[in-house]
């Protein structure tokens, strides 16, 4: 009895888990650049279920018994978000739509390999930015803003890093810099490179799903150094372009997030109700069948 009790508790963890993901993209509806997370749930090991009395090496058995489920982790959905234009010069949108040969990618950005069955996903690129201890961080976040001394920094405050991987430093009012399908900023009057021909940074990272949530929409990449470039978007193969007066927009679906929230509800409130039954069931065993 107490196994179903188990089962039953650590399932309405995991969809509260599952709940609190859903809570989490819906509230960053908004957010230039989020990227939606979805909760992984996995089973716990199954057992095998023998008859009373049976030999576990015999036929005699009654099949598998999962002893619950479990939210294993977040994966991010790192699909390029539709544009929205600001109109504001120093807001910037990256188009990425990275390809690898023989690879069709599906709407998520995955590949299962038919044969395999190994998952390749999606290369993504990202603006670099510096963190509060110097260490490189990546965002699609392009809400970007000047300090005090012309630094272009983003909407926390990050320094945003070029291709030089030094901070980009603006002088002058944004309406006279113009940013090019490149990256370059470029005077808007005389079209050409501004001082020391600054040049955004951007990175490709071949396997998103090693990137870590730092906060304030940046990721921390935590995979292998040899997995994560600088891309030029000047090179046509490279398939990634920079918009100029354009935020990429949340990649959330706001439909299917209602969806997934009251599933997750409406299996929560299930196995209440499960364990609700237990609890009459032990109640009834302990304080009615034992005075028999």
């Amino acid at each position: 009895m107490l196994r179903g009790l188990y089962t039953a508790s650590s399932a309405m963890v995991a969809q509260q888990r599952r709940h609190d993901a859903v809570t989490n993209n819906i509230a960053n509806l908004n957010t230039p650049g989020y990227k939606e997370s979805g909760a992984v749930t996995r089973s716990f090991p199954d057992m095998l279920i023998s008859a009373l009395g049976g030999d576990i090496g015999s036929d005699n058995k009654v099949g598998k018994l999962s002893t619950g489920v479990f939210a294993e982790e977040n994966l991010l959905r790192m699909s390029q978000g539709d544009l929205q234009e600001t109109y504001r010069p120093s807001d910037m949108a990256i188009v990425s739509d990275i390809l690898v040969d023989g690879v069709a990618f599906d709407a998520s950005g995955k590949y299962v390999d038919p044969e395999s069955g190994e998952v390749t996903y999606q290369p993504q690129a990202f603006f670099t930015v510096e963190g509060a201890n110097g260490e490189p961080l990546y965002t699609r976040d392009g809400s970007f803003k000047t300090a005090v001394d012309g630094t272009l920094v983003t909407s926390s405050g990050n320094p945003v890093l070029g291709a030089d991987g030094q901070p980009i430093v603006v002088t002058g009012a944004w309406e006279q810099v113009s940013i090019t399908a490149d990256g370059r900023l470029v005077s808007t009057a005389t079209g050409l490179p501004l001082a020391g021909e600054p040049r955004l940074m951007l990175t490709r990272v071949d396997n998103p799903n090693l990137l870590v949530r730092q906060g304030d929409g940046t990721f921390q990449y935590k995979g292998e150094a040899g997995d994560i470039r600088q891309v030029d978007p000047a090179d046509v193969n490279t398939r990634v372009q920079i918009r100029q007066g354009f935020l990429e927009r949340s990649n959330v679906d706001s439909a299917q997030s209602m969806v997934d929230i009251m599933s997750a509800l409406r299996s929560y409130e299930a196995n209440q109700k499960v364990i609700q039954f237990y609890d009459r069931s032990l109640d009834k065993a302990v304080n009615e069948i034992g005075r028999v």
